[in-house]
């Protein structure tokens, strides 16, 4: 009995040892208060040359959450031959929250602060290509809640005009694609023909913190300090099917903002689906409703030559 008890400990802790050299903690910033570091998550097939990247960007209000929260993710895409950077950024807001009492210009910076050192985790990420061996080309971005204001803002933002950091991001590199749970941009005007990237969203149609469509943040009275209109997944999506521009939406029927994190965490086959169908080089509009905590149907459009029109229930 001794003896199998032990065997299986060895057993265990040999799992752990192997699946440890699959993830690779890296500081991908030197701040003069903390360092900043991303946990790099590398593909099963380590024979292909050149695979993808996907960036994740954790949430928590800018006050809490930390990069452990895209470890699902990394693991899931790895099987893939996909490879996942989970990353902290500053908690900004940590003690403050992140509500109708914080100025609107707080929030702003906030965002600005996450984006600006994405786009460093970015530069660092690029500056080890042939190190690490993922594609440049194929660099996604991903967040949650927080983190999906964060990368909606780092893709979109003028990265040398509002970079917090000496080095700014090339404003010549462009993402191949952005995954967005539960997310909101503060200017449409943003994205335009030549910058919109494929995108998935999802996002519960009835969220009081983030707008599903178009709403202030936290859903904020006009004469409160912390008022500020938000695009939202709905309004995103629209505004991309406008531009032409390759979009999957999904919106949760009566869901609130515990969908934010609804593909990150369990479920992960759609995003890489999405990656894959980026990488096809595929057109697509879809649009899946579901109501929260079941699945009753669904609306898809796909266009590739021809426009075809799905429908199911």
């Amino acid at each position: 009995m001794q003896k199998k008890i032990t065997l299986s400990i060895f057993a265990l802790l040999l799992s752990v040892a192997c699946y440890a050299q699959k993830m690779t903690t890296m500081v991908y910033l030197h701040d003069d208060n903390s360092d900043l570091s991303l946990d790099f998550f590398i593909p099963e097939n380590t024979n292909k040359k050149a695979f993808p990247l996907v960036i994740f960007v954790h949430g928590g209000g800018f006050s809490g959450g930390n990069r452990t929260g895209g470890h699902n993710l990394g693991k899931y895409l790895a099987e893939k031959g996909i490879a996942t950077a989970s990353i902290s950024y500053t908690l900004s807001q940590k003690g403050k929250g992140f509500g109708c009492n914080i100025p609107q210009q707080d929030k702003i910076r906030t965002m600005q602060l996450a984006a600006s050192e994405t786009w460093q985790a970015t530069n660092f990420l690029l500056s080890k290509t042939a190190e690490l061996g993922f594609d440049p080309s194929q660099v996604f971005l991903a967040g949650s809640s927080a983190g999906a204001e964060a990368v909606l803002h780092t893709a979109y933002m003028d990265r040398v005009k509002y970079s917090l950091h000496q080095k700014p991001l090339d404003a010549n590199f462009k993402y191949a694609g952005l995954i967005s749970g539960a997310g909101a941009i503060i200017d449409l005007g943003l994205i335009t023909k030549e910058n919109a990237l494929p995108s998935m969203f999802f996002h519960g149609d009835v969220d009081p913190l983030v707008p599903f469509n178009v709403a202030s943040h936290h859903f904020c009275s006009p004469d409160s300090p912390g008022w500020m209109m938000l695009f939202g997944s709905s309004a995103l999506a629209t505004h991309l099917s406008n531009l032409n521009v390759s979009n999957h939406i999904y919106s949760f029927t009566g869901g609130g903002h515990i969908h934010a994190g609804h593909f990150f965490y369990q479920n992960q086959e759609p995003i890489a689906t999405f990656i894959q169908d980026v990488l096809a080089k595929k057109t697509f509009f879809y649009s899946t409703v579901r109501v929260s905590g079941g699945e009753v149907g669904w609306l898809r459009w796909q266009m590739c030559t021809d426009l075809n029109l799905s429908i199911n229930f």
